[in-house]
């Protein structure tokens, strides 16, 4: 429960960061339905990250409220099948439809390509989305990624190492970001470079890479 007086929040409480908060569980618990109301009525604003069309339902778009509500559904390819081969989560083509649908209806959403693995995108089809926004976080490698995605995708070209991980060369970011097409684009970056360029020469709000309104 969120006690009004004790918490002075100036900035957006993210919801769904490590924890998707639209697991097939939230239609039994309930837990991030109540939560959003708690939010509304004490005026909070909230960043809603997930890889659900949940969020997109009439039910929950009846109480997020536009003035306070910012969501980023995660897509990290255009092809259902594929996904289905290394996420347990909704089918991108669903997911895509929730982005669209709450485009729509007037709310701050965003395509969040995370991670975003060029062999898994086309892009094509991707600017094809209706949606103004993107948010681009490339993929980090270490062993567990490494074992995770096999012989799916090729590291070769990770050779950048930080924080006990292996990035992209910026010079290859940058080529790989040219291709989308969105109106506003946006990347999110732990590599120190890269960051520092991203920010001050490319993102829309350069203090705040989620680019909220």
């Amino acid at each position: 429960m969120i006690s009004q007086g004790k918490m002075k929040v100036t900035k957006a409480v993210r919801l769904g960061g490590m924890t998707d908060c639209f697991q097939p569980c939230e239609t039994i618990h309930r837990v991030t339905y109540n939560t959003i109301k708690a939010m509304n009525e004490r005026r909070i604003p909230y960043l809603i990250v997930t890889k659900s069309d949940l969020v997109a339902t009439d039910e929950y778009m009846a109480i997020l409220d536009p003035r306070l509500a910012h969501v980023q559904i995660t897509v990290t390819t255009t092809d259902d099948g594929l996904a289905l081969k290394y996420e347990k989560a909704v089918i991108p083509s669903r997911r895509i439809n929730a982005i669209e649908k709450l485009y729509r209806n007037g709310f701050d959403v965003a395509l969040r390509l995370s991670p975003y693995i060029p062999e898994f995108v086309d892009l094509e089809k991707l600017n094809t989305v209706k949606c103004d926004k993107v948010q681009v976080e490339f993929l980090r490698v270490n062993t567990w990624v490494k074992k995770w995605f096999g012989d799916m995708v090729d590291f070769s070209k990770h050779t950048v190492k930080q924080g006990g991980y292996l990035h992209l060369p910026l010079e290859i970011k940058k080529e790989l970001v040219k291709g989308i097409k969105f109106k506003e684009v946006s990347v999110c970056e732990d590599e120190d470079k890269a960051y520092e360029y991203w920010k001050n020469n490319f993102n829309p709000n350069k203090n705040d890479c989620c680019n909220l309104r």
